[in-house]
């Protein structure tokens, strides 16, 4: 009987291997799946799963499959990048020092100009000081910058 080559095993290990590309280019622009990684994680779960599968099936019926070396080669790769990313997320980039030239809370903000959404210039003393306008002088200023991608 010729032997079939395990899928669930070569599968498995491409399923693992897209969730960290997936949590870069698409699942990092949202934060409901940036500030936690869940969709990555249970990607990684799904690609691990099957390889374990795959790795059943070789040991179970080893005259139809293959796959009794390389799903354990393949098992060890993919827990391996599963570490390194869980290392790289969860403790690597909480390490990052926090920026020594940001303005603290309650500190007077440095004058900038910015571009309003109609993409006029807007400086932060032509909002502080109407001017001519015959508005009455502002005390005070709520500056609120959007993150992420539009």
């Amino acid at each position: 009987m010729k032997r079939r080559w395990n899928l669930s095993v070569w599968g498995g290990f491409l399923i693992a291997l897209a969730a960290p590309l997936l949590y870069l280019s698409l699942f990092i622009r949202f934060p409901v799946t940036r500030d936690f990684p869940w969709a990555p994680l249970l990607i990684f779960g799904a690609g691990l799963t099957l390889i374990a599968r795959g790795l059943t099936r070789a040991y179970r019926e080893p005259q139809i499959y293959r796959g009794k070396i390389a799903g354990w080669v393949l098992m060890s790769l993919g827990i391996v990048l599963l570490a390194l990313f869980g290392f790289d997320l969860f403790y690597l980039a909480r390490q990052l020092p926090p920026s020594k030239g940001a303005p603290q809370v309650g500190q007077k903000a440095p004058d900038f100009t910015l571009p309003d959404k109609d993409g006029n210039p807007v400086t932060l003393s032509g909002l502080l000081d109407p001017g001519s306008s015959g508005a009455e002088k502002v005390n005070g200023l709520l500056l609120i910058f959007y993150r992420g991608y539009w």
